[in-house]
């Protein structure tokens, strides 16, 4: 794995007033844990602690580069009861991982809206409108997982107050629309023009045959914000492409059973096993590479800020595109052999074998030429 580049205690020292941010400072005065975090096994029995101010219990998970993009945070509603009303000048994209209930928006002009969820629902909340989720049981604890851009906003003005009591209603991002939590929208190539998504496991993909192993992909434009987020799935013995993007993107797995390899270029992958609630977060500009050894076909929802798409100049993520042309995507014909080798031992503790033939075969009409060494 990668080192992680210690210095001396003299070098650090020079930069020790800039460790901490308002962002940092913020989530200490709320009285929880940042944990670094890319690798968490399971969302679902992630500990939690009391958290004063919204009612409930929380923690944040965040990756290596939360202080300038984006962070991600657990919150667990008590049973039969509700969080304190909230607005913030930040961006956020919920997933519900346990439990049922109901979530109030609603904005300074007096428009409101309440719609419910249950375990498996995803939406985002509109820009600086009021909020508040509700607990739908009286006998069990509702659990969801939360990604926003609150560090790049809190760092950017460093002043809570302005970020949580500011009245401004943006119209445009939210209005009282009627069906605007509706469970429906409007596609847009890969993207999904929607603000909920009731039923994330089950949800109909769309085919994207560039990720390889003849999975589906979903992309989502979520309450008109900046931050975005897709579901990808994969058949039963196959693995995606590996690729590697900027810091952020939150692989939350929805559904399957297999593993993650994660790796800086030039250094050896290290596997990450998952099963339905684990979450991988790539480093920045790590390659990783998602493994099906399960009986099913495994699905994950990924959230991210838009700074994780590097693009080229026609507005492709380049994650998406072969290394042979530049990209930062790695096709079939140039991985290691080893992974074959790897994924195929981890089949057949499962009694499975490869399905992968057709994917490498598949490629191969479109499979670009190799790059000289010259260019």
């Amino acid at each position: 794995m990668a080192k992680d580049a210690t210095v001396s205690e003299d070098l650090a020292n020079k930069f020790a007033t800039e460790k901490e941010t308002p962002y940092t400072r913020w989530v200490r005065d709320e009285g929880l844990d940042i944990i670094s975090s890319f690798y968490v096994e399971n969302l679902h029995t992630a500990e939690l602690k009391p958290w004063p101010r919204r009612g409930g219990k929380g923690v944040y998970l965040n990756h290596d580069a939360s202080r300038t993009s984006n962070d991600c945070y657990v919150c667990e509603i008590p049973a039969g009861k509700s969080l304190t009303p909230q607005r913030q000048l930040y961006e956020e994209m919920i997933y519900v991982l346990d439990g049922r209930g109901s979530t109030a928006v609603w904005n300074d002009a007096g428009k409101r809206i309440q719609f419910e969820w249950r375990a498996g629902a995803i939406f985002a909340i509109p820009l600086n409108c009021w909020h508040q989720h509700f607990n739908g049981s009286g006998g069990e604890p509702a659990r969801y997982v939360a990604v926003t851009n609150a560090p790049v906003i809190i760092n950017a003005y460093g002043d809570i107050g302005f970020v949580f009591n500011t009245r401004y209603d943006f119209k445009d991002r939210f209005d009282g629309e009627p069906e605007y939590f509706a469970n429906k929208g409007e596609q847009k190539g890969l993207l999904l023009d929607t603000n909920f998504v009731a039923d994330a496991i089950n949800l109909p993909l769309f085919a994207a045959k560039e990720r390889g192993a003849g999975g589906g992909h979903t992309r989502f434009s979520m309450a008109k914000g900046s931050m975005n987020s897709h579901i990808s799935q994969f058949p039963i013995g196959t693995y995606k492409k590996a690729h590697a993007h900027g810091p952020g993107a939150h692989v939350i797995v929805l559904s399957g059973e297999g593993f993650s390899l994660m790796w800086p270029e030039g250094e050896e992958p290290k596997r990450y096993d998952w099963r339905e609630g684990a979450m991988i977060v790539p480093p920045n500009m790590w390659f990783h590479q998602h493994f099906n050894t399960g009986t099913t076909p495994a699905r994950y929802l990924a959230f991210k800020a838009e700074g994780v798409a590097i693009r080229n100049a026609q507005g492709v993520p380049k994650a998406w595109i072969s290394k042979r042309l530049g990209g930062d995507q790695i096709d079939y014909a140039d991985e290691s052999p080893r992974v074959k080798d790897w994924f195929a031992a981890a089949l057949a503790k499962n009694g499975l074998e490869t399905r992968m033939g057709e994917a490498y075969q598949a490629e191969l009409p479109d499979l670009p030429p190799k790059r000289s060494r010259a260019a």
